[in-house]
């Protein structure tokens, strides 16, 4: 129906109700004597007809998607009536000779509003009711009858094409027990969502309670996935607060939510004076970690963002993504391909852009792999380092960051010593440097390239099985916002040397997650089986953020910690670059352990191995 004939008919509806509405009201109020002289009631239902018009365009009753109606749409309806009405009886009492007949005014104000409003709710009720289809609709339950929940049922009943049909509510609040909420009933508590599943017949929940605890939330997956239920969750409150996305769209839960924490609240103040119309420049910008601290440097709105590649697809990638999301903030943005292993590249980006702050997040990071390919590990993760830490002292950085790792700690791996010599080289530069040079170390990122994550996906996509090294074997894990939060909070508590470690919280079993993930897929283990198949060269059961001696009591930020680490010894450091070219892969393994270790803790871990 276009709009021209759908506001001809309300129009012409309206008209029809307005007019009867006076004569009716007429006889309610009056039944046993004419009181109200006809010819009254002609000029009362013409002014009532004349000011009913021009209040409903006021309100915008012609306007309206009344498929939504709600209480706003009830109020401008009264408001409409109200004023309609009081310009009828002033109208009444000019031609009536000073007589308003308030009884028949009461009555059709009330006939007025029964009949506009019911004519306007009636379409819902229809809609509801008979023009949608439920048989074709997932029979849904809501879990959490507050507010965000009420806004769930809202949307699908709105939304014709939303394919769920909300059957009840499961709320813990006892004061809701056995009521009703938009004419669906509480069906029981957060306990009885299984029993709940059975007897209504539900196939399918969605999550609408925006805090609810990591262990709570598990449970009902489980308990769902148990009942073959796909389970969905509103979104997180960061990307409702910031307006990312609404209420109503509802996503899949992800392994990251069940392993998710309380947020990180940032010292706002204290990153907008460090970032906020300085130069950044991030190195790495195309991948997890440095897409992501662009994303969140963007919101504190630098002057410039210098982002710098290797791989031309993901710099144009992220940059183009900045300038979608925070285009009309007039921050520069200029993509720069780039390998930090070319010396003099990067100290032709450093000196044209004059960068106040340089996250440098480039890195060869897959451990496996590393350990087949030491000297490009030592190439891109050292010498690449130094290149940019270099760099960014000749041409007065204020601030380093160095993305690190928890592999650095006690490394028995190529990755791992290549990140904890990465570190010594800005610590060792530090020392004679007027750049404030620190580094970030934090354990595995949940989703990031060469994480678990896709590979498990993967796996059960193709029907198994999901391979994992080691029944025992535990990581740290966090997500990839939060990892990304705190490196910059990070970044403004730098006073020159430390190695920054985050909180990751608890370790977490690798088979745990294995099966977490499977069951979200809707699948049990009888499906996708899990296959142990032995820890890979230079793998680690356990992970240390930090070993003995490195705990320095107290947090300095929440979640953020400052380590004690041996000072590295600068000749060892020159020495070893000198001969770099010369080592085997054999030799450059031991090397790397020699700069790390002294002789004795070397001779110790060796005896061990």
């Amino acid at each position: 129906m276009t709009y021209r004939t759908r506001l001809i008919l309300l129009i012409l509806m309206d008209s029809i109700i307005v007019s009867m509405a006076i004569f009716v009201a007429a006889w309610i109020a009056y039944p046993f004597e004419p009181v109200i002289h006809t010819s009254s009631l002609i000029i009362s239902a013409i002014a009532l007809l004349i000011f009913h018009h021009i209040f409903a365009f006021k309100y915008h009753l012609y306007n309206k998607v009344w498929s939504f109606a709600s209480v706003g749409e009830l109020t401008a309806i009264v408001k409409a009536v109200t004023l309609s009405i009081i310009g009828t009886a002033v109208v009444q009492y000019l031609a009536s000779g000073f007589v308003i007949y308030k009884r028949a005014l009461l009555v059709t104000w009330m006939l007025h509003i029964l009949m506009i409003g019911g004519s306007r709710f009636i379409w819902r009720v229809l809609r509801d009711k008979y023009i949608q289809k439920p048989k074709d609709k997932k029979r849904t339950l809501i879990i959490g009858a507050g507010s965000t929940g009420a806004m769930i049922v809202k949307h699908m009943r709105g939304q014709s094409n939303s394919g769920l049909l909300p059957v009840g509510f499961v709320d813990d609040n006892p004061s809701k027990q056995k009521m009703h909420l938009y004419d669906l009933p509480i069906l029981g508590k957060l306990k009885d969502i299984d029993s709940v599943i059975k007897n209504h017949h539900i196939e399918q929940a969605v999550i609408a309670i925006p805090s609810l605890p990591n262990n709570i939330l598990h449970e009902i997956v489980k308990t769902c996935n148990q009942q073959k239920v796909k389970t969905q969750m509103i979104p997180s409150i960061e990307d409702l607060m910031t307006g990312k996305i609404a209420v109503s769209h509802l996503k899949d839960i992800e392994v990251e939510d069940l392993l998710g924490r309380e947020p990180v609240e940032l010292d706002i103040q204290a990153i907008s004076e460090y970032v906020t119309g300085n130069t950044v420049m991030i190195t790495g910008a195309g991948g997890s970690i440095g897409s992501e601290i662009c994303r969140q440097l963007m919101r504190f709105t630098p002057k410039k963002m210098i982002l710098v590649g290797h791989g031309e697809f993901s710099i144009y990638s992220i940059e183009m993504e900045l300038r979608e999301k925070f285009g009309e903030m007039g921050i520069e943005i200029f993509p720069i391909i780039g390998d930090v292993q070319d010396r003099f590249r990067m100290f032709e980006i450093v000196e044209k852009y004059r960068p106040a702050i340089i996250y440098h997040a480039a890195a060869h990071k897959h451990v496996p792999l590393m350990e087949y390919n030491p000297r490009e590990a030592v190439k891109n993760n050292v010498i690449g380092t130094k290149n940019v830490a270099e760099a960014a002292d000749v041409f007065g950085v204020k601030t380093f960051v160095l993305i690190s790792s928890d592999k650095a700690v006690n490394p028995t791996n190529v990755m791992g010593a290549t990140k904890r010599l990465a570190e010594m080289v800005i610590q060792n530069m530090n020392n004679t440097s007027h750049t404030k040079f620190v580094a970030v170390r934090f354990g595995n990122v949940l989703g990031s390239r060469g994480s678990v994550i896709p590979l498990f996906k993967k796996q059960i996509e193709k029907g198994g099985p999901v391979t994992v090294t080691d029944a025992e074997m535990t990581r740290y894990f966090m997500t990839i916002p939060e990892a990304s939060r705190l490196v910059i909070q990070a970044g403004t508590l730098a006073k020159g040397g430390e190695i920054f470690v985050l909180d990751m919280g608890e370790p977490i079993k690798i088979i745990d997650l294995a099966r977490n993930l499977i069951h979200l897929s809707g699948f049990t283990e009888k499906e996708i089986p899990i296959k142990i198949t032995g820890i890979r060269p230079g793998e680690k059961m356990f992970e240390e953020l930090l070993n003995e001696n490195e705990i320095l009591p107290g947090e300095v930020y929440d979640k953020i910690y400052v380590g004690r680490t041996n000072e590295a010894n600068p000749d060892k450091l020159v020495d070893f670059m000198n001969k770099f070219d010369d080592l085997s892969d054999e030799k450059l393994k031991d090397e790397l352990m020699k700069i790390i270790y002294d002789d004795n803790e070397l001779h110790a871990r060796t005896a061990e191995q």
